[in-house]
């Protein structure tokens, strides 16, 4: 039977559209599976621990469960690059950080690129790292450290835990036209501070109950602004050396390609979490503290990416640094 020519072009778009709404439905449907996350790094670390409070939450808003997977190896480019390679579908996203999502880029030869081969989630949070000292070292200010290591070159030992503090040290070193030996660690870095047998150590907050029971000194922070989680300790910046300026940071972020649909549904569970009380109080325990709202959107997140990678590949470059 021939179908009159009006009613043939209305079933004709409406079988046009059907792809279209399957589309839009399966997009309003997300998620209807579980989610993997990938953690760079090995179960029990802070970026670890902190993802795992906030996947929690998220489980909340996004009505599936976040599973942690946590893949480590070659500072962090091996569960990166599962990251990279898995489905954009939204069932794989993967945690961030300054080393894994732009420093690594600088370090190894990637099979990514750590600039291109992901799509920003959501900034998280931010992580201080504080120049410590042995309790003996005579300055009483990071004024006075610098002034000491200019008098005394080479006199003083700096530890090296891994490739970012390396990079962060030997920053240090140049800019404050120092000169100082470099003593690399795989651990016991902070022990051996201690103990007295090394005189510096670039470290995150984790260390501050030993300033505040005096066993080290702690001399400045490297972030723009004081950290709330160590309000006494003061920046770079205040001290004279504003150049010195670092921040750590965590970022959730999903393979190239994934739809803005699905990255929007992720952060909007993202920022939900971050608003919560509990999250926040448990965050701070960790020593991390929030990006502000206005921040935590994917754009930002991209924006802060390039930005340090503009700022710390050249430096890396410089200064030789190799991944250990």
């Amino acid at each position: 039977m021939k179908l009159p020519r009006r009613q043939f072009l209305h079933l004709a778009a409406g079988a046009a559209a059907l792809p279209a709404v399957s589309r839009f439905a399966w997009a309003q449907a997300y998620p209807t599976r579980p989610i993997t996350m990938i953690v760079p790094g090995p179960a029990g670390a802070p970026g670890d621990t902190m993802v795992r409070v906030l996947a929690e939450r998220m489980r909340r808003s996004l009505g599936q469960p976040i599973i942690i997977e946590n893949v480590g190896g070659a500072g962090g480019s091996i569960g990166t690059g599962r990251a990279a390679r898995a489905k954009p579908d939204g069932y794989t996203i993967d945690l961030g950080i300054l080393s894994t999502h732009v420093l690594n880029g600088a370090f190894y030869s990637l099979a990514y690129d750590v600039l291109n081969d992901f799509a920003p989630i959501s900034p998280l949070a931010t992580t201080a790292v504080i120049l410590y000292a042995k309790k003996t070292m005579p300055a009483k200010d990071l004024r006075e450290l610098i002034d000491w290591l200019r008098a005394n070159p080479n006199k003083a030992s700096a530890g090296i835990a891994i490739a970012s503090y390396h990079l962060l040290t030997a920053f240090f070193q140049k800019e404050t036209a120092t000169q100082f030996t470099f003593v690399p660690y795989r651990a016991g870095a902070m022990q051996d501070l201690l103990a007295g047998q090394i005189d510096l150590l670039f470290n995150p907050l984790d260390a501050l109950p030993l300033v505040r029971a005096g066993s080290i000194r702690a001399y400045a922070v490297t972030g723009d602004t004081r950290s709330a989680l160590a309000p006494d300790i003061p920046t770079f910046g205040e001290m004279g050396v504003p150049t010195v300026s670092y921040s750590g940071w965590f970022g959730l972020f999903a393979p190239k390609g994934t739809s803005k649909d699905i990255i929007g549904t992720l952060n909007a569970a993202v920022v939900e979490a971050l608003a919560d009380a509990a999250v926040q109080s448990r965050l701070a325990d960790l020593g991390v503290e929030t990006f502000p709202r206005e921040r935590q959107t994917p754009e930002a997140l991209g924006a802060l990416v390039k930005a340090d990678a503009e700022k710390w590949w050249p430096l890396i470059n410089e200064f030789g640094i190799k991944a250990e």
